[in-house]
């Protein structure tokens, strides 16, 4: 079966059914742009030529990744929230809405199917998981390939944070070219090249060359192993501002971390990714009671992607299901905050 089969196309009708209308209102979602359904990539890719929207928007519901990572699944269920937040904003002269295209998601159900029961906590089970996420690997990969045809601007949101490798793939073979990476993520997720999973997204992009220079930033000292820590010190290409040099010993500010990696990057073909591990009391697999606020990384998302234009933003790890007050809204809602910071500061 083609990739193309797996891409969940959203009609004007699908939308409709997420906005809640309101007299004397517009909401966004009154005002994005949709396409057709697509029988092959070549249908895909004429649609979103012609469309004017300049960002589009695609969903990746799975937690494989993070379970052949031995973490907590739920990293599913963050795109149907984001999604209502976002559709949900009010159009108005900061923000109208026909800038964006919602394309809609890849499903990844019968995969998500097959890990039912499977155990993170054996060696089999661990086996199993990260072969099914290097089908998803596949399966991205194609979807985003495609997409990068076009020169739009993609806004993914994940999943687990294994979809960074073949989005960076995808946008590298399509252009030719090796990407600049900023990770704002307590975790390098540069593990050994063990079998895919969330945790070596990274490392496996960086060894096959798709990546020129990797950022990561907010780096958690203690939650990093002395291995990958040593591997990360070893190459020129490789930078690191820690979350303890930032926020407790104030060696230096995020301004200044934004300027640093701004400089180092001279082509601007760089990619944006955020785990949301790195913000505090969030739900996720590794949710952290020290990490970064929200408006830390809205200002960084702004700061990056007004001086660099990115060609892409993934926000990945969020894991709504996981929060301990079931009627909580603010995951969505800050996906929808870091998305809108990073359509108006690229334009």
């Amino acid at each position: 079966m083609s990739e193309i089969n797996f891409l969940n196309i959203y009609n004007q009708s699908k939308i409709d059914t997420i906005v809640r209308k309101r007299k004397h209102e517009t909401k966004l979602g009154q005002q994005v742009k949709t396409i057709e359904a697509c029988n092959n990539f070549e249908e895909l890719q004429a649609q979103i030529d012609d469309s004017k929207a300049q960002f589009i928007l695609l969903g990746l519901p799975e937690d494989i990744g993070v379970r052949a990572n031995y973490g907590r699944g739920g990293a599913h269920t963050a795109w149907a929230p984001a999604l209502d937040n976002i559709l949900n904003i009010q159009s108005n002269s900061f923000l109208n809405g026909s800038e964006l295209l919602v394309l809609g998601h890849i499903s990844f159900d019968d995969l998500m199917n097959d890990a039912l029961g499977i155990s993170n906590k054996t060696d089999e089970g661990i086996t199993l998981l990260r072969n099914l996420t290097k089908r998803i690997d596949d399966r991205v990969y194609e979807v985003i390939k495609a997409l990068t045809s076009s020169k739009k601007t993609l806004i993914i949101i994940g999943g687990g944070h294994n979809n960074s490798y073949p989005i960076i793939k995808g946008f590298s073979v399509s252009r030719n070219q090796a990407l600049s990476i900023i990770n704002i993520d307590p975790h390098s997720d540069f593990r050994p090249m063990e079998g895919r999973h969330s945790g070596n997204g990274f490392s496996y992009a960086f060894a096959e060359k798709f990546i020129s220079n990797y950022f990561v930033i907010g780096l958690h000292e203690s939650y990093n192993s002395g291995q990958v820590i040593d591997e990360l010190n070893k190459n020129e290409n490789i930078h690191y501002y820690t979350y303890e040099d930032i926020a407790v010993r104030e060696k230096i500010s995020i301004d200044e971390v934004v300027e640093q990696c701004a400089k180092k990057i001279e082509d601007n073909i760089v990619g944006i990714e955020i785990d949301l591990d790195a913000i505090q009391n969030i739900p996720t697999s590794a949710k952290t009671s020290s990490g970064f606020l929200p408006v830390d990384v809205r200002k960084m998302v702004s700061n990056f992607s007004s001086k660099l234009k990115p060609l892409y933003i993934h926000i990945a790890e969020g894991a709504p299901i996981l929060s301990h007050i079931k009627t909580d809204n603010k995951t969505g809602k800050l996906i929808a905050y870091l998305i809108t910071d990073f359509i108006k500061a690229s334009q």
